[in-house]
């Protein structure tokens, strides 16, 4: 069927199995370079199932309301950022050059009024830390890029630090008590005796930082990843490690009392003389991980496989203690001689 002689007429349109309703005019007189256009121009053929005469389209149709009312009333609507870049998908999709415009002029938009509430900039940020003593407790720095710069001995309790980068930034000693710093990045950045205390660094990437002797207790580290990152004498004491990435790194005497490790990746990594009493380690994924010398004493086990892919398992304790127990047996059964000899 086509639609030349029927430009008011309604069209029934199944977008991946979500019906709508609408016009010929609505589809082809606001983009009438756009894909839609083109289908009810008239000059095209459309398919049509023989109960009630929908026009399949194979695509998502999650946020095809909004093309709809794009082509209706020529509005942007308001999304997060990931919806805005499932329908410019679509947008694509269906050739509207004009909604592909609005939705990049909206995300601009938005980056450049969440700039403008940051409270300082990277300038602001050079001219400061050249005074002895710098603080930006409380502070706004969300998604500044402080990358490269030393910060050593700064104070950034309690500031939203959301999207900033560090990378490759030296950090010694810096405090970030209680700081939300969601997303930032910290790759390959100084961070040694730094105080993590209470912090939300869920998502954020330290992989291949210097966390040596860092305090990281009660700090949200989910979904984070520490990949070859250097943690040796680190403080996470109930820290939520949940899904958290640290293959291949340096935990060697790590406290790790009470941390959260459901479905970490300790793959490969060094845990020797890590303490890791009562710790539940039955969904932590620790081949190839070094546990010599770790204290487990009531950790929660994990299957008997990767204990046995462990490079040292805690199979390692186990012996110790009972090779601990024969020797205090022995030195019985001596005593008992000498008693009973003469």
């Amino acid at each position: 069927m086509t639609y030349r002689s029927h430009a008011s007429s309604m069209v029934r349109l199944n977008i991946g199995g979500k019906k709508f309703c609408t016009t010929v005019d609505t589809l082809t007189q606001s983009e009438p370079k756009s894909m839609l256009a083109a289908m009810f121009s008239g000059r095209h053929t459309v398919c049509q199932d023989s109960d009630e005469g929908y026009v399949f389209v194979d695509r998502d149709g999650k946020h095809f309301r909004h093309v709809l009312n794009w082509l209706r009333d020529g509005v942007i609507p308001t999304l997060k950022d990931s919806e805005y870049a499932e329908l410019l998908r679509e947008a694509e999709y269906y050739q509207l050059i004009g909604l592909i415009d609005g939705i990049k002029s909206a995300l601009n938009k938005r980056k450049e009024e969440e700039e403008m509430g940051t409270e300082l900039t990277r300038t602001d940020i050079i001219k400061c830390i050249q005074s002895e003593r710098v603080r930006f407790r409380g502070v706004n720095l969300s998604s500044l890029d402080l990358s490269k710069l030393d910060l050593s001995f700064v104070d950034f309790s309690f500031a939203c630090l959301k999207n900033v980068f560090f990378s490759r930034a030296n950090l010694q000693c810096a405090k970030f008590k209680d700081v939300d710093a969601e997303a930032s990045i910290f790759h390959n950045a100084t961070l040694r005796e730094c105080e993590f205390t209470g912090a939300n660094l869920r998502g954020a990437v330290l992989a291949g930082a210097n966390l040596q002797s860092a305090n990281l207790q009660d700090s949200i580290l989910i979904d984070c990843s520490f990949c070859g990152a250097d943690l040796r004498s680190a403080h996470l004491q109930t820290a939520d490690l949940t899904n958290a990435n640290l293959e291949g790194a340096n935990l060697e005497g790590a406290n790790l009392k009470g941390a959260k490790l459901t479905n970490a990746n300790l793959k490969g990594a060094n845990l020797q003389r890590a303490y890791l009493r009562h710790v539940n380690l039955r969904d932590t994924h620790l081949e190839g991980a070094r546990l010599d010398g770790a204290n487990l004493l009531g950790a929660i086990r994990y299957d008997s496989d990767l204990v046995e892919n462990a490079v040292s398992s805690p199979r390692t304790f186990c012996i110790s203690v009972t090779m601990r127990q024969v020797f205090i047996s022995f030195l019985f059964l001596l005593v008992w001689l000498d008693e009973h000899w003469h």
